[in-house]
């Protein structure tokens, strides 16, 4: 099989790359990376020296790149993670968001449709958010019937790319699947988002800013346990289906923030009370959803899929690797080394084998 991974320098994206290249050997894993500033090769410089991996720098914007990277590769099964999704860029900056993840997966469709129709044996699976789903309040679970409410121009985003996937089923009988997940944690998460930032202002003695009053309640998934489950919907679903993806672990903000001070003082032998001393509470996000949950009852009785880590299995074995792996931390996040992308790696393709 020939997988076309789209955002595979990403976050998730790298972990599912990571840990499938070297698993599955006979078959041929495409990343392509368009690397903004969360997309980094340092993700997946494990798996190069492996000859079933390619690379290929382009943006999912540009419909001539990736029509070029069809019609070298005419790939099995699709895979896109690719999209922004920080809420708070999203909320400054829309219009990259609209782009990238409705006009990047419309150019995706048109040419899975194009170059697919006589082809067998072919999948095109979009990773998809459960903030599509908007807000919940104390009680009640997302399932995936479900109706659509987005509250922020990222939700809105990925709610409209959802529904051009199911679109392009209907009506050009192009065969999909669609998976909306939780909160994802785990290695390899840029340092913008709630767990790496906390970790890294813990360590350097800086603020950890705490959005409102710290209550907003999120269902946290181990990064690790998602790819597996998009691995069971991609060889095991039925076409057209939609799963949601779930950790079955609702923790606060602050709740997490504190699972943090726990385990990473357990590491480091610092009074865990010392690091609780850097939170700061600082003004809410506009728009700020108060609750999402997921019910992952159908991907479990179906497919047979259940998460495998507790939020302390999950959160042990992310701190260790961020305490392992701070250069990294440090890297991806200076101004030097997405500079040294820019020059090293515009409008050009990087490959192996």
């Amino acid at each position: 099989m020939i997988y076309l991974v789209t955002g595979g320098a990403g976050f998730i994206g790298a972990n599912f790359l990571n840990y499938f290249v070297p698993k599955q050997k006979e078959d041929i894993f495409i990343n392509i990376d368009n690397l903004s500033y969360s997309g980094n090769l340092l993700n997946v410089q494990n798996i190069e020296k492996y000859e079933n991996y390619f690379f290929r720098n382009v943006d999912i914007q540009d419909y001539d790149g990736l029509k070029h990277v069809f019609n070298e590769w005419n790939p099995d099964v699709i895979i896109h993670f690719a999209a922004e999704s920080h809420v708070d860029r999203s909320i400054l900056s829309p219009l990259h968001f609209m782009k990238t993840n409705i006009l990047g997966t419309f150019n995706l469709l048109e040419l899975a449709k194009h170059f697919w129709k006589n082809k067998d044996r072919c999948l095109f699976h979009h990773v998809s958010t459960d903030e599509v789903y908007g807000s919940l309040k104390e009680s009640g679970y997302f399932t995936e019937t479900t109706p659509y409410h987005p509250t922020s121009p990222y939700s809105a985003s990925k709610a409209s790319s959802d529904h051009l996937v199911r679109a392009y089923c209907h009506t050009y009988d192009l065969p999909v699947t669609i998976s909306n997940c939780s909160n994802n944690y785990g290695p390899y998460q840029f340092p913008e988002k709630l767990i790496p930032m906390t970790l890294s202002n813990f360590l350097n003695g800086k603020s950890v800013p705490i959005y409102g009053d710290g209550q907003n309640v999120r269902d946290w998934l181990y990064v690790e346990d998602h790819c597996q489950a998009i691995w069971h919907i991609i060889h095991n679903s039925e076409i057209g289906e939609t799963y949601n993806i779930g950790g079955n672990n609702e923790l606060t903000n602050l709740e997490v923030v504190h699972v943090l001070a726990d385990i990473l003082a357990a590491f480091t032998g610092v009074d865990p009370l010392k690091y609780l001393e850097q939170i700061s509470f600082v003004k809410d996000r506009p728009g700020h959803d108060y609750r999402y949950a997921i019910d992952a009852s159908k991907i479990k009785n179906i497919l047979g899929w259940s998460p495998a880590e507790s939020i302390q299995s999950g959160m042990k074995k992310t701190v260790k690797w961020y305490l392992d792996h701070q250069d990294w931390m440090e890297k991806v996040s200076s101004d030097e080394y997405q500079s040294w992308l820019k020059l090293n790696y515009s409008d050009r393709e990087v490959s192996n084998g």
